[in-house]
């Protein structure tokens, strides 16, 4: 038999998270050493997952399938594509970046008198929710993914609600309230869409006989599986639902600006560079491969939303005196080129939509992760309290700057390329949303460029004069990620290698083909 490693991979950080929730009070940085060496140690097997992927091999590799509950047709069932394991390998690196970037932020809190933080719990939660994004990124049976999908909710409810940002304009105990608001909208509205997609999961059980994914699409590809025209559509509108929820996709978006806004800039990045990935991940492994008909009907109403998403999002960012909140905003905006790119039905769309999803998680993992240790020295998320921190901070300015460049699709930057095929693919087959769309990156270089110029640029402000610069930890976080966005801007190709077989087999599941360029004839 051989060596589980899809299991070992997503068992680890689970393990790790007991432990590390087991460590003695009084041993706080003990905590915080065994969260990161264990997830180290877990980017050491998904690198290891990521070698032993062949592109050119079986559409799912690693494969492990056992009976979970026999009498209702639930199995333990695994495995990655291209497009799994490019998210798996992009979790396991954030984490430890993660961890890192919050050493301090569930430290003991002085507040008159002392409030202990679970600095243990803290860190175990973020292995926790590790864990469940890993199995929900293996998962080919879909009620284990559906268990996943929902369970990561309970660990970040805590994390949003119970470690919260401290910079607060009105006070902690002001900052208390909004931190309970943000939390409990976060896990109202996923819920909601777990709940309809549950309902939908039913479904397809009743439909199929069986929660295999693979079992599933075969019978739909040979024929043996008829599904009714308005059957599928339901069920589809149930699986989408839930995914739009988490990915998030306008008007189901509300929650995540409060959550960001609120979190701390580590879970922050948590949410919405891993945990939302899952939406966006899930729309391509299950709604297409599931109800590739329904994919198709309601193609035309998702690219609307989508690039209302990207309008919309981009609109409020340019708006925002809030610094988390503008990056929120932003996301909803880079959202929505990932789901124009996924349900725009070209392999350059899905490529770059896939490519996005990678990219998006780096990027915004830099700048918010900046933004966060910015915060953190003025006490004040408001961008109007910052004005000439590039003249006392250089290196935290120019770090800055490169994750805003980043963000706005800056040409040499990883987002750029996956933000041109996107639009190319689109563009291909529906012209008009994709020249929409495009003003997207118009306005994504105006609250970008903005938000540099007010905070960095300038007079310096008496509050910001004594600012240090990056230390140690700080630029061990941030390092890797600018060298990243450097060397996938200019260098995509192994990241591509890795999704374009499985991008090519999604195409056949929904039976599309790209269309061809018109070519004036010769005269």
């Amino acid at each position: 038999m051989s060596f589980p490693l899809l299991t070992a991979t997503a068992a680890l950080p689970a393990i790790g998270a007991i432990a590390t929730a087991a460590v003695p009070a009084a041993q706080r940085t003990a905590a915080k050493w065994l969260a990161l060496l264990v997830s180290l140690a877990t980017l050491v097997l998904a690198a290891i997952v990521l070698v032993r992927f062949d592109p050119d091999g079986d559409r799912y590799q690693l494969t492990e399938s056992h009976w979970w509950i026999k009498d209702f047709g639930v199995k333990y069932e695994l495995g990655v594509d291209g497009i799994g394991v490019a998210l798996l390998a992009l979790t396991a690196l954030l984490i430890p970046f993660i961890i890192l970037a919050g050493w301090h932020d569930a430290d003991p809190l002085e507040t008159g008198n002392t409030r202990w933080r679970p600095t243990q719990g803290f860190f175990a939660l973020i292995l926790a929710v590790e864990a469940m994004v890993i199995l929900s990124f293996e998962a080919t049976d879909v009620f284990l993914f559906y268990i996943f999908f929902e369970a990561m909710l309970i660990p970040m409810y805590f994390l949003i609600g119970g470690f919260g940002d401290r910079a607060h304009e009105h006070g902690e105990e002001a900052a208390s309230t909004q931190r309970s608001y943000a939390a409990v909208k976060f896990l109202l509205y996923n819920l909601v869409g777990g709940l309809i997609m549950l309902a939908a999961v039913i479904g397809l059980y009743v439909v199929a006989g069986n929660f295999s994914l693979q079992e599933i699409a075969e019978a739909r590809a040979n024929g043996s599986l008829d599904m009714a025209t308005n059957t599928e559509r339901w069920l589809f509108l149930g699986f989408f639902f839930a995914f739009a929820v988490k990915a998030p996709l306008w008007p189901l978006h509300t929650w995540l600006p409060n959550a960001m806004g609120e979190a701390t800039a580590p879970v922050a990045v948590l949410i919405t560079a891993v945990v939302d990935k899952v939406g966006t991940f899930a729309m391509l492994r299950f709604c297409l491969q599931l109800f590739p008909e329904a994919s198709k009907w309601a193609t035309p109403a998702i690219l609307v939303l989508a690039v209302i998403s990207i309008i919309y999002g981009a609109l409020l960012a340019v708006g925002q005196r809030d610094i988390k909140r503008l990056v929120a905003y932003a996301s909803i905006s880079h959202f929505g080129f990932i789901i124009m790119g996924i349900f725009a039905m070209t392999s350059q769309g899905q490529s770059g939509a896939t490519l996005y999803m990678v990219n998006h998680g780096i990027s915004t993992a830099a700048l918010m992760l900046v933004a966060g240790f910015l915060i953190s020295r003025r006490g004040s998320r408001l961008i109007a309290d910052y004005g000439g921190v590039q003249k006392v901070a250089p290196v935290l300015a120019g770090t800055f700057l490169i994750g805003g460049l980043a963000t706005l699709s800056l040409p040499g930057l990883a987002p750029f390329v996956s933000e041109f095929l996107v639009l190319v693919g689109t563009f291909a087959r529906y012209p008009v949303i994709g020249i929409i769309a495009t003003f997207g990156i118009v306005l994504a270089a105006l609250y970008t460029l903005v938000l540099y110029q007010r905070t960095m640029t300038g007079p310096v402000k008496p509050a910001v004069a004594t600012m240090p610069d990056l230390r140690v930890r700080e630029l061990v976080v941030v390092a890797p990620l600018v060298v990243l966005l450097i060397f996938l801007g200019v260098y995509p190709k192994p990241v591509t290698d890795i999704v374009n077989p499985a991008v090519k087999a999604t195409m056949s599941d929904v039976q599309k083909k790209d269309p061809q360029p018109e070519v004036e004839a010769a005269k």
